[in-house]
This record gives C-alpha cells, sequence and structure tokens, in this order.
C-alpha cells in the first residue's frame, strides 16, 4: 500500500529525469561545439561562462518550477526571460553557442503557456541570424544554410513544444488521477472496516441481547425475590448482604451489557470519571471479600480520550478479577497515576503470585494471559497495544503479582501540573 501511494508523485516528475539527461547532454555538447570553435578565445571564454551560468539558472530556478514546487506566475515570466538573456549573450559572443537552442527552447515550452511559448520560442530562433548581421565587420548576408536552420528551427521549435506541452500536461493529468484513486482507495478502506465493526457489533448485540442480557435479567429478578424472602428472617444478615452485592454486580453487568448492544461507552465511565469508575472497581472488591484495598490517585487528574478510560477500567476489572480469583491477597493496592502525555494503572497484591515465566526466574513480563491460568490477561494486552501502549506483569510465586498498564496520552488531554491525589482505603 505505501509503494502504491507514492506512485502518484512519482509519475508527476517521473518524465523530468529523462529531461535532466537531455539538458546535460545539450549543455555539453554547446560547449564542447563553443571550446572547439575559431572564435577568438576572449568570445569563446565569455560564451562558456553564459553556458555555466544557464545550468546554474535552471537548477536554481526552473528545476522547481517545472516539478510545481518553485511557485508559478512571474516566476515562470522570470527565469525565460533570464535564461532568454543568457541565452543571447552565449550567441552574441559566439554563433556556435546557437547549438544550446535544442535545450532552451523546451524550457521555454514548459514554463509558459502555449501561445506565449511559441512566440518567445519564435524569436529565440531568430537570434543566430540577428547576432550574424551584428558582429563585428558583418558585410555579407548570413548563408543560406544558416537562414534554413534558422527556419525550420521555427518550425520544429512550435511542434516540439506543442508536444512538449501535452507530455506534461498528460503526466500531470496521470499523476493526479493516481493520487485521486488512492484517496478513494483509502476511503473505500475506511468505509468497509467501518461496515465490518458495525456488522460484527450488531451481531454480538443480538446475542447478548438474547443471551447474556436475558439472563442477568432472570438473575436480578431470582435475587429480589430472595431478598423478600429473608428480608424479616434473624440471623440472616450475612445473606441479605451477599444477596445485595450479587444484585448489584449483576444489575452493573446488565448495564455493561445494553451499553454495548447500544454502542455506548462503558456505563461506570458514562456515570464518572475513570479515577472514579476504578475506585469503584476496588471498593467492589472489597465488599465481595473483605480484601482491604487502598486506592490513589498521583498527579493532577484530567479527561482523558475515551479509548484511554475504557482500557484503564479494563485493566482495573481484570487484574481486581484475577486477585479475588486467584491471588488470595491479604492487601491490595490500585494506584492511577497522571504525568504529561500519559497515565497508568498499576495493581499489586501481596498474594500467591504466580510464575509466568520459566520456574525460578525472577520478575518477568508474562507472554500471555494463559501463564495465570487463563486468557485474561491476553486479551488486555491486546486492548494496551490497540492505544500504543505498554502492559507489564512482574510476579513470583509466593510474593504477589504487580501488573502495570502506561498509556500515551495527548497533553490537552492531561491536566498540566500536578495536584494532591485522593489516597485512602476502601
Amino acid at each position: 500500500m505505501a509503494v502504491e501511494a507514492e506512485r502518484g508523485p512519482r509519475a508527476r516528475v517521473r518524465w523530468l529525469g529523462l529531461w535532466d539527461g537531455y539538458f546535460v547532454v545539450c549543455h555539453l555538447v554547446t560547449t564542447a561545439l563553443v571550446f572547439t570553435s575559431g572564435a577568438p578565445q576572449g568570445r569563446r571564454v565569455l560564451a562558456i561562462g553564459g553556458l555555466t551560468v544557464a545550468a546554474v539558472w535552471y537548477a536554481a530556478l526552473g528545476r522547481p518550477l517545472l516539478t510545481g514546487r518553485g511557485g508559478g506566475g512571474r516566476r515562470n515570466v522570470v527565469f525565460c526571460a533570464g535564461l532568454v538573456g543568457v541565452f543571447a549573450l552565449v550567441v552574441c559572443a559566439d554563433l556556435t553557442g546557437s547549438f544550446a537552442l535544442f535545450g532552451v527552447v523546451p524550457m521555454l515550452m514548459m514554463s509558459l503557456p502555449a501561445r506565449p511559448a511559441v512566440v518567445v520560442a519564435v524569436l529565440v530562433n531568430l537570434l543566430p541570424p540577428v547576432a550574424w548581421w551584428l558582429r563585428p565587420g558583418a558585410g555579407d548576408p548570413p548563408p543560406p544554410a544558416a537562414v534554413l536552420a534558422s527556419l525550420l528551427g521555427v518550425a520544429l521549435s512550435a511542434l516540439l513544444g506543442l508536444w512538449i506541452k501535452r507530455v506534461v500536461r498528460q503526466n500531470r493529468e496521470h499523476a493526479e488521477l493516481i493520487e485521486e484513486l488512492q484517496r478513494n482507495r483509502a476511503q473505500v478502506a475506511r468505509l468497509s472496516h467501518g461496515a465490518g465493526i458495525a456488522a460484527e457489533r450488531e451481531r454480538l448485540a443480538r446475542e447478548i441481547h438474547d443471551t447474556l442480557a436475558q439472563s442477568l435479567t432472570s438473575i436480578i429478578g431470582l435475587v429480589q425475590a430472595a431478598e423478600a424472602e429473608v428480608a424479616d428472617a434473624p440471623g440472616l444478615d450475612g445473606s441479605r448482604r451477599h444477596l445485595a452485592l450479587a444484585g448489584r454486580v449483576a444489575r452493573d453487568s446488565l448495564a455493561e451489557a445494553r451499553a454495548f448492544v447500544a454502542g455506548r461507552a462503558p456505563a461506570p465511565l458514562e456515570q464518572s470519571s475513570p479515577a472514579r469508575a476504578v475506585r469503584r472497581q476496588a471498593e467492589g472488591l472489597t465488599a465481595q471479600t473483605g480484601v482491604p484495598v487502598r486506592f490513589a490517585v498521583e498527579g493532577a487528574e484530567g479527561p482523558l480520550p475515551m479509548q484511554v478510560g475504557v482500557v484503564l477500567l479494563r485493566a482495573a476489572q481484570e487484574s481486581l478479577a484475577n486477585v479475588r480469583k486467584h491471588a488470595a491477597a491479604g492487601r491490595v493496592e490500585v494506584t492511577l497515576r497522571y504525568g504529561a502525555g500519559r497515565v497508568g494503572l498499576v495493581v499489586r497484591d501481596d498474594g500467591a503470585g504466580f510464575a509466568p515465566g520459566e520456574a525460578g526466574e525472577d520478575a518477568v513480563d508474562a507472554a500471555d494471559g494463559r501463564s495465570a491460568g487463563g486468557f485474561g490477561l491476553a486479551g488486555l494486552r491486546a486492548r494496551v497495544a490497540e492505544c500504543d501502549g505498554v502492559m507489564t506483569v512482574v510476579s513470583r510465586p509466593g510474593e504477589g503479582t504487580a501488573v502495570e498498564v502506561h498509556l500515551p496520552v495527548p497533553v490537552r488531554g492531561v491536566a498540566a501540573g500536578a495536584g494532591a491525589g485522593a489516597d485512602d482505603d476502601a
């Protein structure tokens, strides 16, 4: 795709390489003819100097104009006027320099509109005969061959100029068509990608609505019925508390499912900031397991892009779920860190830990979630990678686990400066 994207710009200037070679050949041949001509040495030196100036003039001003990067309008006129002036100097110094017409005329045709270019090219072809008449000691008319060559040059200049203009126009049109095709391809790819995502979301939405959402609704109804039955029963405070917690979890899960079906942000992020949503996950772990969770925010909390907020929330959910299921921890620390252009989440526990890599290794990064006995960490790592972030899992058996997620954030997405963070136990 990257190679195809470059075809338009390459087509725009592809012909210029051939023209550069042709110009160099014309310059070298003309210089050689002037160097070996029978004109006085001073005139030859002047003519060769004029040819050198013409080459520098073309490289400095003419070539950028031909590639379309040097502007246009008045700069084209200035370039052509300077080119004609230098050519007149060369011809007046040594008539052999008129061979440079083979390079001058095409440059005029490429730099000016068609009609002015033809007129200027005809006038330039008349310079050699005029220089013949104006040379010192001139008395005889120019040779018939020189007159015929000038007339032939006028005709060829007009034809060559029109042909060059046509080739240049076709190349530019071709380049524009290629660039437009690339833009259309990119747009079609984006639309196709979006359509695929929308179709898959619609399919998953139907499945979730018909399965998980319905099941969660049933669970909520059953929990409410059980709460009503034990509401007045003595000695069942623990049961009532667990039923209330189960109902809360089921309602939160149902809200998440409905948010996904509707294509909205996760329900916790719709109701609060990422920091509050992560804090609520920490409080939920304490409510479910009784494990104390210390939650802290470091740096100045500020607005985050929705995708970054979602990844932070999912990272907290997955890490705390692993603590609840596997860690048997006595204490958990959750830290949300805001910085300039970045945000991070660290979930650390003092539980059983596990061996992400080979046995006996010190702190290592888990390659994927299967090392921990499941696929949750692998999915979380993929989420983090989609945001160009970095995720590490550091753990050793018997020494707990630390999950760290670091995400880049545009500077405008995080408040500048540092502020006091929240620090409390859930």
